[in-house]
């Protein structure tokens, strides 16, 4: 029997797949696509701002660009004055180049290159050092201005974590940057934390305070830290995730395929996105006193964060013209035209779970459709020569036996899915982006730039 796991109910999504438009865009694209819905964007960065008024925090928000590459969501912070976090100087051009001020970037990453450097320190963009060496190219980098940095803090509780200065480190950066004068502007610190737990990421930030304080007493400015990202995003409903994770076992995979329940995304949270930031300003550093929003207003700082995911949330889904379908015993093999280097998840030991959506082709008629009370359980295989090219090794219930034409539309790929990982395998083009937007109740389209 296979296992459903229907992402949450999507009003406007519905809307778009009844209007017509995902068919025409597969015809008229000839191949796999992804839409992209930046009012979900622009909800989402206001629900962030919200939650940091509503705690009387001064904040800002930077969208992690690495968690999708598309255009249109850089345009959407610089037309609302919000930040991004860049990795890469490809990155940093690109915010550059989309309107996004150099002083609104925050440049992460470890071991930054130098051209990277030199343009972020020339642009005024505030600059997340992560090691003693990195510290030490920055003086004079920023011409007549000073190179504007946070210190990145090792998270002692994570003692694998490749990234952050110890103490040591860190005692020897902060004597570093009081000696640099004016040549390095030490604004704060940050910290780069896996996992999604609310209380490890409250505990830090609270140390990240503490820190700022002390550095001031070195005539430093110190007066900003930075949480990073790693608010959880809310797939599907509790029960339905309950009962998958109870339920799944190699039997539900295409050849018998095991996963275990730790390999998998947490697609439900309980308190997600915006709400998980409130609930890390409610929550008590060390467990007990002052809340860490009460904290940083006592103490004057600045709080960054460097969501992606969360702010793509609902914000984009990944369209699959299905190619071809042939019968096992029990289930069938779905072949889409695509490649499974376009949901991330699998090429991590893992898979992508919210169902997709099997949209027919209406241009076929309905004679021979399977009986929708009959479902056709299914895994869903790319258009490659590999046997491990699976989109979905998972055999979906799909309320009919899947014809040439018909789409699959993965929901919610924004975040970290639809083009992480895509390469022009066997010199398939990459899939387009497709911005949708609304005139009245009818949708339009135009490509990402």
């Amino acid at each position: 029997m296979a296992l459903t796991l229907p992402a949450h109910p999507d009003p406007l999504a519905d809307r778009i797949h009844d209007s017509g438009l995902l068919h025409e865009l597969a015809h008229g694209l000839r191949g796999p696509f992804h839409y992209l819905l930046p009012e979900r964007f622009d909800a989402n960065l206001a629900a962030f701002r919200a939650a940091l008024a509503d705690a009387g925090v001064e904040g800002r928000v930077h969208y992690a660009k690495k968690a999708n590459k598309a255009s249109v969501y850089v345009e959407r912070c610089a037309a609302a004055g919000a930040g991004v976090d860049v990795a890469s100087l490809g990155e940093l051009r690109d915010a550059l180049g989309h309107g996004v001020r150099g002083e609104d970037l925050v440049v992460t990453g470890p071991a930054k290159s130098p051209e990277l450097l030199l343009v972020a320190a020339r642009q005024g963009a505030l600059i997340a050092v992560d090691a003693l060496d990195e510290l030490e190219r920055l003086p004079g980098l920023g011409g007549d201005r000073p190179v504007r940095v946070l210190l990145r803090r090792y998270p002692q509780d994570q003692p694998r974590s490749r990234f952050g200065l110890d103490d040591a480190q860190l005692h020897e950066a902060l004597r570093r940057c009081a000696a640099a004068g004016d040549a390095v502007r030490m604004e704060g610190f940050s910290f780069h934390l896996s996992g999604y737990a609310i209380q490890p990421r409250a505990d830090l930030a609270g140390e990240l305070v503490e820190l700022c304080l002390k550095a001031r007493a070195s005539g430093l400015r110190a007066d900003r830290i930075s949480i990073g990202g790693g608010f959880p995003v809310d797939y599907v409903a509790a029960d339905a995730w309950d009962t998958f994770l109870a339920g799944q076992g190699p039997g539900h995979y295409h050849g018998e395929k095991a996963f275990a329940a730790g390999d998998f995304y947490p697609y439900h949270s309980p308190v997600a996105g915006a709400d998980a930031l409130r609930a890390i300003l409610a929550a008590s550093p060390g467990g007990s006193g002052p809340s860490l929003a009460e904290r940083l207003r006592r103490a004057g700082v600045l709080l960054l964060l460097e969501p992606g995911r969360a702010l793509l949330d609902r914000a984009g889904s990944s369209v699959f013209p299905v190619q071809g379908v042939k019968d096992r015993a029990g289930y069938g093999i779905v072949t889409v035209d695509g490649t499974s280097l376009s949901l991330s998840e699998q090429w991590f030991n893992s898979e992508y779970l919210p169902d997709p959506v099997l949209l027919r082709d209406r241009s076929q008629g309905t004679a021979g459709d399977e009986p929708t009370d009959r479902p056709y359980p299914a895994c869903v295989g790319g258009a490659s020569c590999l046997d491990s090219d699976l989109l979905t090794w998972r055999k979906i219930a799909f309320p009919a036996r899947p014809r040439v034409g018909d789409l699959l539309v993965y929901p919610n790929t924004a975040g970290y899915q639809m083009d992480s990982n895509e390469s022009p395998f066997h010199e398939l083009p990459l899939p387009p982006k497709v911005v949708v937007d609304h005139h009245g109740d009818r949708p339009r389209w135009h490509l990402d730039r």
